[in-house]
């Protein structure tokens, strides 16, 4: 029995100095797109992205937000979820193509951006997130990259987001 504890507890060691050095490995910077068409008109899009009070009604993920006082009259909030808190700013608006959520990431495993693209189709709009990622720990590197996948929470935002509109989206990887 001793020995199948020990010989346990050497297989853990030895799976975190993996996952550590692997998560050491990889750059700490990352970016990642994905891309959804819509119907809804480009403006409609933007309203509902840019009102971040509402994000609890559409994203199921996010349980409340807590608005921040604005940093340099830029609006600043927390998202509540499943996952933590997650403080943003909105750093750039431009109504109805673009817009830019920053993340606080002071004391954050992780930082970076996310650049919102809405471009007019024919039929509606486009929906590009590129996400400008930086994740600081090693462990975190590894989780992101091979378990989580760096493109999953803007692929569920895209999808949250044509639910929002009652559209079965189909979201694309950015090459």
């Amino acid at each position: 029995m001793k020995r199948i504890i020990i010989g346990m507890l050497v297989l853990i060691a030895v799976a975190f100095a993996v996952v550590y050095g692997v998560g050491l490995s990889l750059p700490q910077n990352h970016v990642a797109a994905v891309r959804a068409e819509f119907a809804a008109s480009p403006e409609e899009i933007f309203e509902t992205i840019a009102d971040f009070r509402a994000h609890p009604e559409w994203r199921p993920s996010v349980e409340r937000i807590e608005e921040l006082p604005a940093r340099a009259g830029r609006p600043a909030w927390v998202e509540l979820g499943a996952t933590g808190p997650l403080p943003m700013e909105l750093t750039e608006s431009e109504p109805p193509t673009r817009l830019v959520a920053t993340i606080l990431s002071e004391g954050m495993p992780f930082g970076g951006r996310w650049i919102y693209k809405i471009e007019p189709t024919a039929t509606g709009a486009t929906v590009t997130i590129t996400e400008e990622g930086e994740v600081y720990s090693a462990i975190f590197r590894f989780v992101s990259r091979y378990i989580m996948g760096h493109h999953a929470s803007a692929s569920l935002f895209l999808s949250d987001l044509g639910a929002r509109f009652g559209e079965d989206v189909t979201v694309d990887i950015v090459r």
